[in-house]
């Protein structure tokens, strides 16, 4: 087949592809509008590539028509050689458009037109977003919490926010307008009889993880009810996603800072499943949010009775132990202090002796760790040292050449 030469202006500078959809920035130059609109706000750069001027993400992007049209026609005149003539691109989207669908959210075809103009392009996100659409989702989920109605088009409202990036000074005022946004998310990952259950309630998850994390946090935490743990315990148990459980890992942990809720999570089971997710020998990134949520709840009496009650619990928190990584054995030591001295009856010590704690903490007074974590390890060696020493399952002569540490 004879090799066709393109000409050099119909390549985005970018991709080095024939333009689809010529736009011209502001600094003259001409890209790709999906190439350019990916530079701008996925990859989150602020300067042109081809003149490293300033390009701001909110400038306009101006459809090269002439360009586009010659470029048809180029595609038209080597067809016979299998050039693929590039079709017109969509008209932008616009705000008014949006508004129109806004006003008929009671028929579910405009969610679903909403939400397949949100998984476009960033552009149409763009628009929603300076729309309201946000704001209208919010009130739309919880319309449908205060009616008690699984309604059509609670998925889509769930998605779109999903899609829309909604600036994070905006969050608060999102939350605070509406009061009921964390009772509307914790009423959906509470039912059971919708429609699509998994990727409601994975799509709920994620939005509560956002909340908590770009939102006014601590009056956001100051809310949560019982029911928004136990919603966390049945996502963690029955596994909905491996997003909606890491989500949901995520916000355990935000929410174990406060006192208040560490009570409200023990009482739903945040610590037996939390252990089980854990004996399942996960991902690096999930055992460090698992650790450090056992290090919060066992700094209470009820929540170190609920992790002592769980068979595997001390020896798994063993395990783990200069095995995954540095963060790890912070947090993994802590709880293991934390259950010698508070709860370390001569049963919970015999059986830390049994799984090899004793020997785990002494291979951290010899590792290359923080002095601080080394410290703890050999505090934890001496405190008990007179119940382990008579032990066959001690590690007398690791202990004896660092008693002096």
């Amino acid at each position: 087949m004879e090799e066709i030469e393109v000409p050099q202006y119909f390549n985005c500078p970018i991709s080095l592809q024939i333009m689809r959809d010529p736009v011209t920035a502001i600094t003259g130059i001409t890209y790709d509008r999906e190439s350019i609109e990916q530079w701008l706000f996925n990859n989150k750069n602020s300067t042109c590539p081809v003149s490293k001027q300033l390009l701001p993400r909110d400038s306009d992007l101006t459809p090269n028509h002439t360009l586009r049209r010659l470029i048809q026609a180029w595609c038209t005149q080597h067809a016979s050689l299998g050039i693929v003539r590039i079709p017109t691109p969509k008209p932008p989207l616009h705000k008014i458009q949006v508004l129109k669908l806004l006003k008929d959210l009671h028929n579910h075809k405009s969610l679903v037109q909403l939400e397949l103009l949100a998984a476009e392009n960033e552009r149409n996100r763009k628009c929603l977003l300076e729309a309201g659409v946000p704001r209208a989702m919010i009130i739309f989920i919880i319309n449908c919490y205060r009616k008690g109605q699984i309604q059509k088009g609670l998925h889509e409202a769930l998605s779109i926010l999903q899609f829309v990036k909604i600036p994070k000074n905006e969050w608060p005022l999102l939350v605070k307008d509406h009061d009921q946004t964390l009772d509307s998310l914790t009423w959906i990952l509470c039912n059971e009889e919708m429609e699509n259950s998994i990727a409601v309630k994975s799509h709920a998850v994620l939005l509560l993880k956002k909340i908590i994390n770009k939102g006014d946090t601590c009056h956001v935490l100051d809310r949560l009810k019982p029911e928004c743990f136990e919603a966390m315990v049945k996502i963690l148990r029955h596994g909905v996603t491996q997003q909606g459980t890491s989500a949901a890992l995520h916000i355990l942990l935000s929410a174990s800072s406060s006192t208040r809720n560490r009570i409200m999570m023990v009482e739903a089971g945040v610590v037996h499943e939390v252990v089980e997710i854990e004996l399942g020998a996960p991902e690096k990134r999930v055992t460090e949010l698992t650790l450090a949520i056992l290090f919060h709840l066992c700094c209470c009496a009820n929540g170190r009775a609920k992790f002592l009650s769980h068979e595997g619990a001390i020896a798994v928190v063993t395990e783990r132990i200069l095995k995954v990584s540095a963060a790890v054995d912070d947090r993994a030591v802590f709880v293991l202090a934390m259950v010698a001295k508070f709860s370390g009856t001569k049963v919970v010590l015999q059986e830390m002796l049994k799984v090899g704690s004793m020997a785990k903490l002494c291979m951290v007074v010899q590792a290359d760790r923080a002095k601080y974590l080394k410290d703890k390890a050999m505090e934890i060696l001496k405190e008990h040292s007179e119940v382990w020493s008579d032990s066959l399952c001690f590690p007398h002569s690791s202990f004896c050449a660092y008693v002096r540490y």
